[in-house]
This record gives structure tokens, sequence and C-alpha cells, in this order.
């Protein structure tokens, strides 16, 4: 009665009778047919492949003839791939294939060997032996004690099958050896395949033998060199063909990079200098980094700049909100370079306070334009050397950072990022900002000369980019530059960021997960309004930082599962408010007025304080005011004493009352004209008793005439005064055509008044209308303190 058996397909091998094998299973058929196999007696039927690319071989994909084997070993690995351990028993016929349970099985018909004995069957089997061992001595892949086994096999059937399982054969040949069942013309089969293996084994070691000669040869000509330049090393002369390989590398990039003609005969001059100095001299030294330099420079080397401006709008839009004006500058700015491809034209600067995005919105331009982006912070930058090289007499010299950035580039259009450019320095060592007025004039910087390389440079593809927080800068440097302002973002415009930008980055920088998190737009209001006072949005990012990370640990301590953050719990999180928002003072007061100034950071309130005190008629002030400033409180002081009568005030008050006048904050510096009309407001309201609108802040430098005169920096004031709950703010009236340029939401939440003299201020400033008062010299005389009268005949003494 025949037996069925698991079918196990095999690729690339064919499994002979005795044989033992261990095979790699990974197609889940054969893993079913194995776990079949171990379930039951371990019998298993292999059968090697027709195709064995075939991933699901069917009946007519296999060959006819196999072995029946038994399952030693079976392991399953983590990939999911089996190894398994097979021992081959005896050859095969392939019944019907039968498909169940996710394997495949058949019932084999046994195949009957011939007999096979006498003296020359024995001759064969001696003569297989020996032919082996001569295979096995070629094919280094065999074990030694192969053939001290084979030599041991007396039966001449398993003898063929054990040699056909060790020489390396194609599977078909290894299956026409499977399905001869004559021992005798197995063996002469055998002995056949040994011979073409051994004819090709030999080709096989003479190729090998011919390429040892030739590596040795290789080997010993590149000793005989490094000794030949080890000898003219001592010698202190190298040949011409010395360093070899490095001037080989140095001529074939002289050769192919697209150099000026300039560069080529520099570079051509300096290689033929290094031919013949000696390699470890430091005059190579020199002469080898300045080849490294010069050839490492972006020649010819450009990106491909993208043309469109919508793509590009779409990408400020989305890096960027709000900034307007700035993004429509800048998109102008592309739009006339993608139709013209050329640079020429101003220099972009941008300035603003920190924190606003000058850097970034460069990042931006590179972005949309397809420049590759490199950023140089000029802060503290002191020496010209730093801009244009050193030169190569002193030791240790260098490029200029414009080289070496450009070099870094790896193009020769970048955007170039000159970051904070008004803090250059200047000093004894020279003037940077001077060297930079060739960089960037458009006009010039086709030929930047760097000492370094004493060669001109071709700047005109790279867009220069500035970024400034003052316009502290040498005349001739602005006129190179087009100004655009970034003065600072409103509430509503930081409350976007802030929901845009800043929270999903600070929530993804400290690993929270989605709904951990969630600030709400009130209490965000509310971050902005109570803890930061700033232009731009720096600080917001470190306060809603501070947030996620206490949130963070809520979760981690177990807590809370998730953290909300509104305007009633932010004190827990945020800790004590640092900001009071809202009117800057709280009730209406006699002399104290809210000004408005504008800093490096952004706009900001100012609170003038005055008050009277026993004495002659002196100012004094304190705060730690400037001179313009100081300048400013005498002339309002002056305005004042010669309008008084119009005011209520009595000039005779004058003569026995000095006025303080003081600026809270004492440490900080303060200086400018703006704070005029807000200090005569203030020595009114004092000398009168008539109290300031807490409500209305003010700024504009006042003439002797009382003339009301413009001032810089309105948009960053009116912010300050939005930031501070300020409802009326009273501007100079020359100031009112600059209104067109504020954005819409600050004139919506502001009452501006604009003025043009100072009876207008002081009519809307203080509570009370003035009451002039008539003054004349008789009042003038009786005012005045009645004189001393000496004693008879003695003299008078104070």
């Amino acid at each position: 009665m025949t037996q069925t058996f698991p079918v196990l397909p095999l690729r690339d091998i064919v499994v002979f009778p005795q044989m033992i094998v261990p095979l790699f299973v990974g197609r889940d058929k054969s893993v079913a047919a194995l776990e079949a196999a171990m379930a039951g007696d371990k019998e298993i039927f292999l059968v090697a492949q027709l195709d064995p690319a075939q991933d699901d071989p069917k009946e007519d994909d296999l060959y006819d003839i196999g072995v029946t084997a038994t399952v030693l070993q079976l392991l399953k690995l983590p990939d999911g791939t089996v190894r398994v351990l097979v021992e081959g028993k005896a050859r095969g016929r392939l019944g019907g294939l039968v498909e169940a349970d996710g394997y495949l099985s058949t019932e084999p018909t046994p195949v009957e060997e011939q007999a096979a004995d006498g003296p020359e069957t024995s001759a064969l089997m001696r003569s297989v032996v020996e032919q082996f061992d001569n295979y096995a001595k070629l094919n280094r892949k065999l074990p030694a004690e192969t053939s001290v086994q084979l030599a041991e096999i007396e039966d001449a059937a398993r003898l063929a099958d054990a040699v056909a399982g060790n020489i390396a054969i194609k599977v078909a040949d290894k299956q026409s050896l499977l399905v001869e069942t004559d021992p005798t013309k197995r063996l002469e089969m055998v002995y056949a395949f040994m011979e073409g293996e051994l004819g090709v084994l030999q080709v096989e070691r003479k190729i090998k033998s011919r390429v040892k000669r030739q590596m040795e040869k290789t080997q010993r000509e590149y000793y005989l060199n490094e000794q030949l330049k080890a000898i003219q090393r001592e010698l202190g002369n190298e040949g011409e063909e010395g360093e070899g390989d490095e001037i080989a590398e140095l001529t074939q990039k002289i050769a192919t990079l697209k150099l000026s003609k300039e560069a080529r005969t520099k570079a051509t001059a300096e290689l033929k200098k290094l031919k013949t100095m000696a390699p470890m001299s430091a005059e190579a030294t020199v002469v080898r980094n300045y080849l490294d330099v010069l050839l490492g420079l972006p020649w010819g080397k450009k990106s491909k700049l993208k043309k469109d401006i919508a793509a590009a709008q779409a990408i400020l839009d989305e890096d960027h909100y709000a900034l307007e004006k700035v993004k429509d500058r800048i998109v102008e700015y592309l739009a006339v370079q993608a139709r013209t491809n050329k640079l020429k034209g101003p220099i972009l600067c941008l300035v603003g306070p920190p924190g606003v995005g000058k850097t970034s919105l460069g990042k931006s331009i590179a972005k949309a334009t397809g420049r590759e982006f490199i950023r140089q912070s000029l802060g503290g930058v002191r020496d010209e050397a730093e801009i244009r090289g050193h030169r190569r007499t002193y030791i240790g010299s260098l490029p200029g950072k414009i080289v070496t950035n450009l070099r870094k580039a790896g193009a020769s259009n970048p955007l170039f990022l000159l970051d904070e450019i008004d803090k250059l320095g200047q000093d004894f060592r020279g003037d940077p900002a001077s060297a930079l007025l060739e960089v960037l004039d458009p006009e010039q910087n086709n030929k930047f000369n760097d000492h370094y390389l004493e060669i001109d440079i071709d700047l005109s593809d790279v867009m220069f980019v500035t970024t400034a927080n003052t316009l502290n800068l040498p005349q001739p440097l602005l006129d190179r530059m087009e100004i655009i302002r970034l003065e600072g973002y409103t509430e509503d415009e930081k409350v976007e960021i802030a929901e845009r930008h800043l929270i999903a980055k600070q929530v993804e920088a400290h690993g929270l997960k989605e709904g951990e998190f969630t600030l709400t737009n009130e209490g965000l209001r509310a971050l902005i309004q109570r803890y930061t006072r700033e232009a731009g949005v720096r600080t917001l990012e470190r306060e809603i930082a501070k947030l996620v990370r206490k949130a963070l640990r809520r979760i981690l301590e177990g807590k809370a599962e998730s953290v909300t953050i509104t305007p009633d719990n932010l004190h827990e999180f945020a800790g004590v408010q640092k900001f009071r928002h809202g009117l800057s003072e709280q009730e209406n007061q006699i002399g104290a007025v809210t000004g408005l100034a504008w800093t490096e950071v952004g706009g900001e309130l100012l609170t003038i304080e005055s008050v009277t005190v026993p004495g002659k008629g002196a100012v004094k002030t304190t705060g730690k005011l400037g001179d313009v400033m100081k300048e400013s409180v005498q002339a309002a002081f002056s305005f004042v004493q010669a309008r008084a009568p119009s005011f209520g005030i009595k000039p005779s008050l004058f003569n026995r009352k000095d006025i303080h006048i003081h600026l809270p904050e004492g440490a900080v510096p303060k200086d400018g004209p703006s704070a005029g009309i807000g200090i005569v407001t203030s020595i009114v309201s004092t000398l009168t008793g008539v109290p300031v609108r807490r409500e209305v802040a003010m700024t504009g430098e006042v003439t002797l005439r009382g003339r009301v005169l413009p001032i810089g920096g309105l948009k960053e004031k009116l912010l300050a005064a939005l930031r501070g709950g300020i409802e009326t703010v009273l501007i100079p009236q020359e100031n009112e055509k600059d209104l067109a340029e504020i954005p819409q939401n600050i004139r919506e939440g502001l009452k501006i008044v604009p003025v043009a003299h100072v009876d207008e201020v002081l009519r809307l400033a203080l509570t009370e209308p003035l009451e002039a008062i008539d003054w004349t010299d008789a009042d003038e005389l009786a005012a005045l303190p009645p004189a001393p009268i000496a004693p008879a005949g003695g003299e008078l003494h104070h």
C-alpha cells in the first residue's frame, strides 16, 4: 500500500538519498508541509522545481523524480522563516498532487535501482574517488575530510549519490543524476561532470595566480615609489612627479572647472610653484591651502531658480502670518528677477525689533526662490579682514567670510543673509562696514576682490539680504540698501501666529501627543497681555514652552491625562503675573502723563511725572535723560513760562517754586524729542492742579511757539498704546499721512487724534478746561517780595 507524503518543492537544489542537507523554508505552503510532516511520522517528499522563480508551483512545474526524506530537526527563526535539517532516504516518482490544509501532498511510487558489481564497477569507483580528490584540492569550499569519507564507501550507488551531492554543477545536471537508476552509468556521468569542473577550476586558479602576481607587482611599484618619495623628501627636493596623485588631481580640477581667465592663470602659476617645492615645507602647505580654497569655489555651479511668483507668495504666507507689506515687496522683487534674470537692484534690509521674524523671513525667501541659504552673523565683527580676508603674507591667513560661505554653499547664486548688520564694530584694525560697501553695491560686486585669493570674484548672482534692529548704520551703507521695516505684531496677529505655528512647534518639541495639551484662545490672549510685552513673539514662544513643560510634568506624574489652560488657571502654569494689562494709570492724576517711546525692541509706554517744590524757578530732571530730552524739557518749561497767564498760572509762582520732572525706570537711558508735548502737559497739570486723563497717551515734539512737530516710529508707539489699554492717542498732525500704513485693527482699537498745537493737546488731555488770567506789570510788582530795610548808619548784610 502506497503512503501519502507532504511535498516540499525545492529551488536551486537537488537532494540525493543518504544525503543530510539544511534547508531554509519561507513559503507558507512549504512551512505548512513541514508542520504536517512533524505532526506525522516526520516523512516528507522532496522534489526540485523546473523554474526556481515560481512561488506557487503546480504539478507541471516540478520534476518527476524526487526523494523521500526524514525531517531530523526543525527551527523557526524570528523573521518567520524555518530552518530544517533533512536526510534523503530513497528515490520516488511524483504521483498526482493533492492540495489540502494549505500544503501539497502526493503518493510517490518507489523507483527501483539496478544492481552494480564486478571489476569494471570497482575500477570506476576508484577512478571517481581519485578524481574527486583532485577536484577537492582545487575547490577550497569543500571540507578536507570529504575525500576520506567518500573513499570509505563501498556501495557504487551510494558513492555516486554522495559525489553528486558534493560537486558544484547545474540543478538540471544533478536532476539527471537523480533520474538515472543504473549506478555504473551514474558513476560515469559524475566522472564526466567532475572532468569538466576540473578544467574550469584550473582556469580559475591560473587567473587568480596571474591577478595575484599583478597585484604584487603593483604593490612593489607603489612601495618603491614611496621609497623614492622618502629619499627625495630627505634630499629636500621632490621631482615633478613626486607628489603624484595630489598634483594629478589638482591638474585635473584646473582643467575641468569653469574658472575665470584670471583664476585659471593664478591656479596654474600656483600649481607650478607647488611642483617645485618640498611637500612638507611650510610654503607648500600655504600654496596647497590656497589652491584648495580657489578650486573649492562654485565656479559655474548654480542652483536652479524657481520663477513661480504664486508659489513664492504661498510659501511666504505659509511661513509668516501678517507682514503683508513686507511680503508684497519681496514678491515684487522676485517678480522683477524672474522676468529679467538679473539681480541688479537695491539690497533688501529688513529692519525691526528682535523676534519679529527677520532671519526666518530670509530663509523663506531662499525657499521660495530655490536658492541655497547662507547666514553670516556680523554681530561684534570689528576686523575688516573678516569680510575681505587676510593677505597671504600673514601666518594662518584665511579668506573672508564672504568667500568661505560661498564655498560652503556649493552654488554661485545663493541667498546670503547678513544678520545683525547694525552690530558691526569699528576700531584700529579697520572698518568692516566700509568693506561691505563693495559687497553690497550691485555695480561693483561683480569684481569683489578678496585679499586672500587676490583675484576678482563675481558676486552679482548672489542675492544679499541684511537684517538690523536699528538704522544706526553709516550713511554710505544705508544708501546701498532698500529699507523694509518690520515694526511688530498686534495682539490679534500674535494670537494667530501662536495658534498656527508656536503652540504646535512646542508641543512637538516636548513630545506631547495630540489632545494632551490645549491652550484656549482666551488663555492665549491672557498670556500675551499679562506675561509678555514685546514687539515680536520670542518671549511668547518661551512662555508657551514653559506652559507645555509644566503640562507634560503633570501628565507624567499621573495628576492629569490632558491639560487645558484657560485665563482662570493660567497663573498655575505661568507663575506670577508680570505685567498689568489695561490703563497705565488707575485714576486721573495731577502731573502724571502717559507718553509713547520708541525702543530697539518696539514701542513702550513712558510715564512722565512732575511735582513742584519750594525754590526759585529752576527745573530738575531725573530718570537718566539724554541731552536731547533735557533740551526738550528746557524748551517745554520756557514755553509754559512764556504762556503762563493763558494757562491760568501766575508767573510769580516761578519765583518761589522749582519743578522736578522724573521719568520712572531710572536705570533705563531715555532720549529723543518726542516727549515734548507730554512734558508740557505734565508741567501745566502740576502748576494748575488740573489732573490728566488716564486713558490718554501722547507723542510729539514741541517748539517754543507751541507747535507740535512730527515724530518717527508711529506704528511701534501705537502698538504700545494698544497693548497698554490706552483709548486715545494724540499724535502730530503731520504724522496723519502715516496712518494709511497702520493696520486696520490698530486704527479701530484706538481713537487717534492729530494735533497741531499744544493748546489742542491740553484741551484733550486735561480733565478740566484751563481759564486764562489777566496779569499786568502792577501784578508783577505786587508779587515781588518786600525789599529788606537797612539799619540807620549801618550796612545791609545777608
